[in-house]
């Protein structure tokens, strides 16, 4: 196996780091700390650092359940944070899209860190710009499908139906679903949308999708039980075992992930970011394993 190490810098590794064909894939950790478009509650914008600490911490390490570890298999380069303004979602906008694409120039396959749920609608666009229109697998309570939540179309309850709208997906699967109202019932059957609501929910039936694949997980798809940090908690919801194991199941190329949504201000015991940290080093594994093939 090829020893490739874990990075620890800005975003100016950009401006130094060559592409490199002839390598593993190398995937960059990008936080995006805002909350402006939050509709209830502020405070995801502190997320990114909460869930770095918890990726970093002493009271674990970097191994993944595959048996995979970044930094000894799996390259991960932490780019820390796009200085995003959090007061003008434009200009915020145009900062993430810089941020993606220089990640797609140099080869990486980029992770963000949320921040809220809007921030999901600039990086599918950028990415599917480059990919064309995506696969995306969503994790979330809610289906994100408002056509125009309170007055905002860029509210976090919205970024899916800006996508759709832009073109940027061709098939969306949303998973963990429990608060479906008439009007996003009537958003998905305009777009098409594939929801696998919690009600009677197995696994099993979450299909597996055709590259190029993003993943989308808002951590209020899970259960408060297990991810009680979160602005908008609600009952009912997936496992961290059932999270894993639906994305055990998909074997495309993965192009881009984002973990949204985490409020460190509502956590227990660090508990949503501890979770949340477990998630990066998984879906690293996968973006690793389904690039490459390397297994231990």
């Amino acid at each position: 196996m090829r020893f490739v190490a874990l990075l620890r810098g800005g975003l100016d590794i950009y401006d130094t780091r060559p592409p490199i064909a002839d390598v593993k894939p190398s995937l960059h950790l990008i936080g995006l700390p805002t909350d402006q478009n939050s509709s209830f509650e502020r405070g995801a914008a502190a997320a990114p650092g909460a869930i770095r600490t918890a990726l970093f911490s002493g009271r674990g390490n970097l191994s993944t359940e595959s048996g995979l570890e970044i930094g000894t298999d799996i390259m991960l380069t932490d780019c820390g944070d796009v200085p995003l303004l959090d007061v003008d979602a434009a200009a915020d906008d145009a900062l993430i899209t810089l941020a993606i694409t220089k990640a797609i120039e140099v080869g990486a396959i980029p992770l963000l860190l949320g921040g809220d749920h809007s921030v999901t609608f600039p990086i599918v666009a950028v990415l599917a710009k480059h990919y064309g229109p995506l696969n995306i697998l969503h994790f979330d309570a809610h289906p994100d499908i408002y056509a125009d939540f309170e007055g905002n179309p860029r509210s976090h309850a919205s970024p899916f139906a800006r996508i759709l709208e832009g073109g940027h997906a061709k098939r969306i699967v949303q998973v963990g679903i429990r608060t479906l109202n008439r009007h996003c019932r009537e958003q998905a059957e305009r777009y098409s949308v594939e929801i696998l609501p919690m009600l009677d929910f197995s696994a099993e039936h979450v299909p597996v999708l055709e590259g190029p694949l993003y993943i989308s997980l808002d951590l209020d798809g899970l259960d408060p039980s297990e991810a009680p940090g979160v602005a908008h908690p609600e009952p009912g919801g997936l496992t961290v075992r059932e999270v894993l194991s639906i994305l055990a199941k998909q074997n495309a190329q993965i192009v881009g992930a984002d973990i949204v949504e985490l409020n460190p201000a509502k956590d227990v015991n660090d508990i949503t970011a501890i979770m949340a940290a477990k998630l990066v080093r998984e879906i690293a594994a996968l973006v690793h394993h389904n690039h490459s093939g390397d297994t231990p």
